[in-house]
């Protein structure tokens, strides 16, 4: 695991006890478990690509630790709302949000102002490493959890997959290179993330996802991540057979993010 990767890790270890103190798991679990209807992500995404479309996961996201503030005039709703109208033609299939505080700026309102202003299904952006914030994402609304192979091992993830599925969320889990993939692949989730950044080095490349694509399964659906900047590099990803995109800062530094989505992904 990288250095920045330890030190989320070990924030999300701190929270997680603190916000057990408020909310222990037992009481997180059964709140979870009341809740009903999620909307389907995975689908969401296959519905798109079978409509000939690219399936783009657009972010909610405010800050990075690297880049600082993306967006100032950041209201959660207007976003959301933005990227499910596009420009009425193409528009997001699902929605991803940031709710790690510390390093990203995000909150767990964030989620939940997006998820109330649209139709779309919500993946909670965040570092999963323990179930409490499984239950806890699925108190807040979310419909899809991000699982980072780099900060969790094979059992953990086993674990934290389960139990999203036991609640009838979508599990994304993301990937940075080989030896990850093959871990991945243990896991049920038909959702595999490609992260085109180095975890080391910070470089972003697309070449990550094209060289890992032949190892992809064909019943899994591959979501590229990082460097998507413009339409040929659209091009390059769906004339290699990858049609799923998750985008965030090209588009949150756009007067309106649903007219810049539209731009790059249109016809």
């Amino acid at each position: 695991m990288s250095d920045i990767l330890n030190r989320i890790v070990a924030v999300k270890r701190e929270e997680i006890a603190e916000g057990q103190k408020k909310k222990p798991l037992a009481a997180m679990r059964a709140d979870a478990e009341s809740r009903v209807l999620t909307r389907d992500f995975t689908g969401a995404l296959r519905a798109r690509i079978a409509a000939g479309q690219a399936a783009v996961i657009a972010e909610v996201k405010k800050a990075s630790p690297s880049k600082g503030v993306l967006r100032a005039d950041f209201i959660p709703a207007d976003i959301a709302q933005s990227y499910a109208e596009g420009d009425g033609q193409t528009r997001a299939a699902c929605l991803s949000v940031l709710t790690d505080q510390q390093f990203f700026q995000g909150r767990v309102d964030y989620l939940k102002q997006a998820r109330a202003s649209c139709d779309l299904p919500v993946l909670r952006k965040d570092f999963m490493v323990d179930a409490w914030q499984v239950y806890e994402s699925r108190v807040m609304g979310a419909d899809c959890i991000l699982l980072i192979a780099a900060c969790l091992d094979d059992a953990q993830m086993a674990e934290l997959e389960a139990v999203a599925r036991s609640l009838d969320m979508a599990v994304l889990v993301e990937v940075h290179d080989r030896a990850e993939l093959e871990r991945a692949l243990k896991l049920k989730t038909p959702l595999l993330g490609i992260n085109n950044r180095n975890l080391r080095t910070f470089e972003v490349t697309l070449d990550t996802t094209l060289d890992l694509l032949p190892d992809v399964p064909a019943d899994r659906l591959l979501v590229t991540e990082s460097g998507i900047l413009g339409r040929d590099d659209v091009k390059k990803m769906r004339d290699a057979g990858v049609h799923a995109f998750l985008v965030g800062e090209a588009f949150m530094r756009a007067p309106d993010p649903g007219t810049a989505l539209a731009a790059l992904f249109g016809a």
